[in-house]
């Protein structure tokens, strides 16, 4: 592949034809040189020397040649300092090769084009010459066409890259400039500019079309002006040919609606006189329905009056029955009560007896068991229980009061505690409200705006600067800024309370500044904001005295001040202000408001905050409401310090408070360590107490049963009781057997005639039932036939009162519109025969009214119609056919010349997107040819351009770099190394754009000697393999530049020192 690149490169430079290379230059007073003439070969061409022998003035003077400026060298300002110094004049003769099919006008100036640029202090000059030497043009335009021609662009660094630029080019790391770089030397720069000044002239050429037809928008509106008043007269001459046919129309319509009504009329008859068969019909069936309800009823009365006599008979057996069980139902549960009472005292008398002889036999024991010993015993230690409770009672008694008297305290401390904490609880919440008056005294100090609505307000405000234009008039507001009170702070919470949210309020001169102020609120996001309406052109208002009230003491109107009349009028007007009183304190608030009737008096205000008024005939009045600071005061800071100090008088009455508090809370302790220490006593004396009763109880029952046993008098009683007892049982027995037996007997009878009663219900009750049913069909007869009859009587009244009345009327009202037709009809000849009025078509059912109103609006449109139009329809027809005329030409004229721009536009268009697609692949192939460099010494590299933010970044990687990380900045690289990366990335452009010479100025700077070398090499072989003339200026030795027979190498004369 290294052979057939070289054979191919071997064939291009045989076909090279050199055209555009640089021969010779002479410089005559240029800069350093007085006098300098030097040749160059085809190919590579290599200037040697040292600093200051005139180098870069070769470079320079080419660039001057070929029509750059001054500046565009970056080595002098103007043209003239580049004048040799004590010298008048300079000359630049530059000879450049015009052979082969690439030629400049070959026929004018041969194989050889001279340019030679004089320049004086005040001129400069350019000539084109032939290769005789003859001046051929000295037009700039020429030499432009020249440059254009064989693509020299030495502003263009990959052209001629300068000393400076070459300086620039290396040492710069900045991506942007990178990218001009990059960006001009492709020519992307150029055609990119060219297709926005195409674009831009596009656009005022597609502007001047539009204003071109704007001219001939007012002929078109004279045009349909025309054309419409030519469809209006037209519609006049439809109107004139339908009002002839609505009056032949409605000459017939009479004749027709009279028609309608006759055809209407015979209909009516027919459906009357069907009726009479209808109605007789249901006279009938009622009539026979009557007398078939008249002979059931009959029938139906004999039975019922047969079923009656029955079921009175049975009804009155069936109560007899019912009676009797009842008695004896009775008797049987007075017996069960009985037997049950005497049943219980037998069981009565039986325990007692039980008990009797149960005593006797204990007694008896309890006698022979006791001793008198014993008895003495029992009744020490009786006394000596009798002691101890006497003791444990005082005790206990002793106990309690002392524990009650600490539950006492104990309350009360609780009590005292609850108070406390109310009190600290009370004292915070007075401080959190100081506090929070005074953050809002401290923000309305610094802008008093905000003391009528917060920071919401300044939200509004801004808002409605922002849309200021939109208002008619400017919002005032909020109110209470702009008003002050008169005596000084006196009546500012009494006013502020009297006026309320009206002080947060704005006012509007008209709705649709309310609308605008609403979106305003709700774009400040300030909800619910009060918006009165009032217009701001009315004087501030003149109240006389008679309106107000008859009293001494001031009114708020009085103590308000404010420069804005509109202000004060709101007040006047919304809130009656001249009306409202103000007083000292609530007496004379009390005297002043229901003392005297005053008139004009709307409500009394008092400096303590009560309200006063009359509701009706009812005395109201207001309690007084917390006080709050004031926004009306004229100074906070005096709020403020008074608000501190409360403040601070809080603080210290919670910390006495807490203090207090702790106090009590350790009393209360002590208090309930001492109950709970009496309450244990307590609880110890009185279980103490209880086994000491409960031993002395027993010890007293056991004395008691040894007394009973002792006596045997009581043995003889108890004994009689026994004997009384049982022969009381032996009666009470005989007695209930004779109980039971009158019960049997009472329970036999009441069964028996409870099964009577049911069989005899049984029985009775189809007959009853069968009664009822009798009954009730016959008051169904009844009312079936009240209602027959009463359908009769309906049918026959409306056969007299409407059937046979409504057909005579009609039969009349029929002859009455036959004798109407019959004069409609030969009135209606008169005006035109029938025939004219069916070639307008069938009738369509419109009545005579409805075409007499169509025919009077037709009439006073036409007039209206006739009275608007002066010219007549053949003259406004020539007039709008002219103005057609003489405007279509210019129509079709603008429409090509639209459609011719529309047709460039595609095309840049379509050129902007191939532009497009060539910058993206000029950035793939830079990047190719730049790491194709860059691998000749081993490293390897990537270009990243971007369009959008006009960057080109370089991204490096050195071979002994291990961590296998890009340098991103080459400014990371050192100076050789990145002088050969920028050198690398020049090539790559170098091979990306097209000029028959290109030149070099210290392009090695910052290398060392292996960059330097490898540098070289690849220039070298860069160059003859381009085939292009190039030009390396550097200071440094050449020698290791190989020879070739297309290298040409020179050296410059050391400078004069």
């Amino acid at each position: 592949m290294a052979k057939s690149g070289a054979r191919s490169s071997d064939s291009f430079i045989k076909q090279r034809s050199g055209s555009g290379t640089i021969l010779r230059i002479k410089l005559e007073n240029f800069m350093c040189h007085s006098n300098l003439q030097i040749e160059f070969g085809e190919w590579v061409n290599f200037i040697t020397g040292q600093n200051g022998s005139g180098k870069s003035a070769i470079l320079t003077a080419l660039c001057v040649a070929f029509g750059c400026r001054a500046k565009g060298t970056q080595r002098a300002a103007t043209l003239k300092d580049f004048i040799k110094t004590g010298c008048s004049y300079a000359v630049v003769h530059v000879e450049m090769k015009n052979q082969g099919e690439d030629a400049f006008k070959p026929e004018t100036y041969g194989d050889v084009i001279i340019i030679e640029r004089r320049i004086t202090e005040s001129t400069s000059s350019t000539v084109l010459k032939d290769n005789q030497g003859k001046k051929v043009c000295n037009r700039k335009d020429e030499l432009r066409e020249l440059v254009e021609h064989y693509n020299i662009d030495v502003e263009n660094p990959c052209v001629v890259m300068s000393q400076d630029k070459s300086r620039e080019f290396l040492h710069s790391g900045n991506d942007k400039d990178k990218f001009k770089f990059f960006f001009k030397a492709t020519l992307l720069q150029q055609v990119n500019d060219l297709l926005k000044s195409i674009y831009e002239h596009l656009n005022n050429a597609t502007a001047i079309v539009d204003e071109m037809e704007n001219t001939i928008k007012p002929i078109e509106k004279e045009i349909s002006v025309l054309h419409v008043k030519i469809r209006n007269m037209e519609q006049v001459e439809e109107i004139a040919q339908k009002l002839q046919q609505l009056k032949k129309k409605l000459a017939w319509s009479w004749v027709y609606d009279v028609d309608r009504q006759l055809q209407e009329q015979t209909e009516k008859i027919v459906k009357l006189k069907e009726r009479i068969p209808t109605c007789q019909a249901k006279i009938d069936w009622e009539l026979s329905k009557v007398e078939s309800l008249r002979d059931r009823l009959t029938k139906k009365k004999a039975q019922v009056a047969c079923l009656m006599d029955e079921s009175t008979a049975m009804k009155r057996e069936i109560e007899s029955f019912r009676n009797s069980a009842k008695t004896a139902a009775r008797e049987k549960i007075a017996l069960q009560e009985e037997f049950h009472h005497k049943c219980n005292n037998v069981h009565k008398i039986k325990d007692r007896v039980r008990r009797l002889e149960q005593q006797v036999g204990d007694i008896n024991e309890q006698t022979m068991r006791n001793t008198q010993a014993e008895q003495s015993e029992i009744e020490e230690k009786l006394k000596y229980l009798e002691q101890q409770i006497e003791k444990v009672e005082t005790l206990l008694s002793r106990l309690k009061e002392e524990e009650n008297c600490l539950l006492e305290k104990a309350l009360a401390g609780r009590k005292e505690m609850e108070h406390i904490e109310y009190m600290i609880r009370d004292h915070q919440k007075r401080q959190r409200i100081i506090n929070s008056n005074i953050s809002d005294l401290k923000k309305h100090q610094t802008n008093k705006v905000t003391a009528f609505g917060g920071d919401r307000v300044i939200y509004l405000l801004q808002a409605i600067e922002r849309h200021h234009r939109r208002f008619r008039k400017p919002p005032i507001g909020p109110i209470g800024s702009h008003v002050t009170l008169v005596d000084g702070n006196k009546w500012a919470s009494t006013v502020e309370q009297a006026l309320g949210n009206i002080l947060n309020a704005f006012i509007v001169t008209d709705h649709k500044d309310s609308l605008t102020l609403r979106g305003c609120a709700n774009e400040a996001n300030y909800r619910n904001l009060k918006i009165i309406i009032y217009d701001f052109s009315r004087p501030r208002l003149n109240i006389p005295r008679h309106m107000m009230p008859q009293t001494e003491h001031p009114t708020i109107f009085s103590v308000l001040h404010s420069d804005n009349p509109t202000v004060l009028n709101v007040l006047v007007d919304v809130s009656g202000v001249e009306r409202q009183v103000l007083a000292e304190n609530y007496e004379v608030g009390k005297a002043v408001a229901f003392g005297k009737r005053l008139s004009n008096l709307k409500e009394v205000f008092t400096l303590d905050g009560f309200r006063m008024f009359f509701r009706g005939s009812v005395q109201t009045t207001l309690p007084s409401v917390s006080r709050r600071p004031t926004r009306l005061c004229a100074s906070f800071g005096d709020q403020i310090k008074d608000l501190e100090i409360e403040a601070s008088r809080e603080q210290n009455e919670i910390n006495q408070c807490m203090r207090r508090k702790r106090e009590a809370e350790e009393n209360l302790e002590e208090l309930e360590s001492k109950m709970r220490t009496l309450k244990k006593h307590r609880s110890q004396a009185e279980n103490a107490l209880t086994t000491k009763e409960l031993e002395m109880q027993d010890l007293k029952n056991t004395v008691a049963a040894e007394m009973e046993a002792s006596s045997s008098s009581s043995v003889n009683e108890l004994q009689l009781e026994i004997m009384k007892g049982r022969e009381e049982i032996e009666e009470k027995e005989a007695l209930l057997e004779k109980l039971q037996n009158c019960l049997k007997e009472a329970e036999l009878k009441a069964d028996e005639l409870k099964a009577s009663f049911v069989n005899l219900s049984e029985s009775a009750k189809g007959e009853i039932d069968a009664f009822e049913e009798a009954e009730n069909e016959l008051k169904k007869i009844e009312i079936d036939l009240q209602s027959a009859e009463a359908e009769k009587i309906h049918y026959e009244n409306i056969m007299k009162s409407k059937v046979l009345p409504d057909i005579k009327g009609a039969e009349a009202n029929y002859e009455e519109l036959k004798n109407k037709r019959k004069e409609s009809d030969q009135k209606a000849s008169e005006i035109c025969p029938e025939s004219e009025t069916e070639s307008l078509g069938p009738w369509d059912g419109s009545t005579p009214e409805q075409l007499s109103a169509q025919i009077n609006r037709m009439n006073q449109r036409l007039n209206r119609e006739n009275q608007q139009f002066s010219e007549s329809i053949d003259d406004l027809r020539m007039m709008y056919e002219s103005l057609e005329r003489k405007i279509a030409k210019k129509r079709k004229s603008y429409q090509n010349q639209r459609e011719k721009l529309m047709a460039c536009k595609n095309a840049l268009d379509s050129r902007w997107s191939k532009f497009q697609r060539n910058a993206s692949l000029l950035r793939r192939q830079l990047t190719w040819q730049f790491n194709s460099h860059l691998g000749k010494k081993g490293i390897s590299g990537h270009i990243k351009v971007s369009y959008e933010n006009k960057t080109l970044s370089i991204e490096v990687k050195m071979p002994q770099d291990a961590t296998s990380n890009s340098v991103r900045d080459t400014k990371g690289l050192s100076g050789g190394e990145r002088s050969f990366s920028t050198l690398c990335f020049a090539l790559a452009l170098h091979e990306m754009t097209e000029a028959p010479f290109r030149a070099m100025d210290e392009f090695d700077v910052f290398m060392d000697a292996v960059s330097r070398k490898i540098s070289l090499d690849a220039l070298v072989d860069f160059a003859i393999a381009q085939g292009a003339q190039w030009m390396f200026i550097t200071p440094h030795d050449i020698s290791m530049v190989k020879s070739h027979e297309r290298i040409k190498k020179q050296q410059m004369a050391a400078p004069r020192s």
